[in-house]
């Protein structure tokens, strides 16, 4: 079997991805945005087994009896997740965007393949970790943890004056631009709330949050004995990776015995006045329908806005919060729906920005 192996933006990885290749004679390899030079180097080093463009992702999800991990940023993963859904392989998948904007359209895929979806995301690993060998029926909660991002305590007038700077430089995980940001606002812990909901087919309102800034708990789940299970760790990514490749067996992983005395462990309550975001996730996971999709095409636009100095920091939450009221409420349940959806936020939220795009 080959093994497929794709990069998204071949300008920050190309040479990765071509060590990778030449080390994998079967591989085949696809390239999503290529230079002119990228192109023929590639296809003078690779031959057949290159591919090019948005679509090769989609071509080398669909290679049957693949495990698929699609850490993509952005909707622009959201056609891979079905394809791999779609030709029954097992999808690790770590683009929350995929179920936050096309939960319902995912789920149908993963039924008709009859796939595998296994989350990569520290927090819903952990909670798929914590759920296994339990029955649904008696759980009463799942509690995702959140580091609070550089921000956390802060109060709203603290937080006007915020540069992008301070938005990126978050307290434990090195991540890109976007989600970071996400991070600081809390909109990823609202992101993460949906795409729970519909991982593990939870009510939104038995899904918490609670901040927790050493992030060594990556999520709980609470039973309804009053019993909690918690899934404990390093902060290092590689785990839940490894974890959604090898499940159901664990494999020996990169970490040395994990140091447990001495650590202390704080939970706080978020603070939905300083960080309203949250709280509009939450109604956009309530209202279903097209409303995630809008939230999330609204703060990939309201965050750039705000990384490129348009926007000021708390008026990310703003743009979220008029997008919401001013887009058109549709049931999803095609991709090309999901697509229609996010090109309308998006135009909404550039509008509400003057504009400029």
């Amino acid at each position: 079997m080959r093994v497929p192996v794709a990069a998204v933006a071949a300008r920050r990885g190309s040479d990765r991805l071509a060590e990778i290749a030449g080390n994998h004679p079967e591989c085949l390899v696809g390239v999503t945005s290529p230079s002119g030079d990228e192109e023929r180097r590639f296809r003078t080093a690779f031959g057949a087994r290159s591919r090019f463009g948005p679509e090769s992702l989609v071509e080398l999800a669909a290679l049957q009896g693949c495990v698929v991990v699609n850490g993509v940023v952005g909707l622009a993963g959201l056609p891979a997740t079905l394809s791999a859904l779609e030709a029954g392989n097992r999808l690790a998948l770590a683009n929350k965007e995929s179920l936050v904007a096309a939960g319902p359209v995912v789920l149908d895929a993963l039924s008709r393949g009859e796939g595998e979806l296994i989350p990569v995301d520290s927090e819903h690993s952990a909670l798929f970790q914590c759920l296994v060998g339990e029955r649904r029926p008696s759980v009463r909660r799942l509690i995702l943890t959140a580091s609070g991002g550089p921000f956390f305590g802060w109060g709203i007038e603290e937080l006007e004056n915020v540069t992008p700077r301070e938005a990126l430089a978050h307290p434990t995980w090195m991540m890109g631009p976007r989600i970071t940001v996400d991070s600081a606002t809390l909109v990823n812990k609202g992101l993460e709330v949906i795409e729970a909901h519909y991982l593990f087919g939870m009510p939104l309102g038995s899904i918490d949050v609670v901040i927790h800034p050493q992030s060594i708990v990556h999520s709980l789940v609470e039973f309804v004995d009053g019993s909690l299970k918690a899934h404990v760790g390093e902060p290092d990514m590689r785990v839940p990776i490894q974890y959604a490749i090898t499940y159901p067996d664990r494999s020996a992983g990169p970490l040395e015995a994990f140091p447990l005395a001495g650590r202390d462990l704080t939970f706080r309550r978020p603070d939905h006045e300083a960080f309203p975001a949250l709280g509009l996730a939450y109604e956009a996971g309530r209202r279903g329908g097209s409303a995630p999709a809008a939230f999330n095409a609204a703060d990939e636009v309201a965050v750039q806005a705000f990384l490129q100095g348009r926007l000021g920091f708390r008026g990310i939450a703003v743009v979220l919060e008029e997008t919401l009221a001013a887009a058109a409420w549709e049931e999803v349940t095609t991709l090309a729906e999901v697509l229609e959806t996010d090109r309308e936020a998006r135009a909404i939220a550039h509008d509400l920005l003057g504009g400029a795009c």
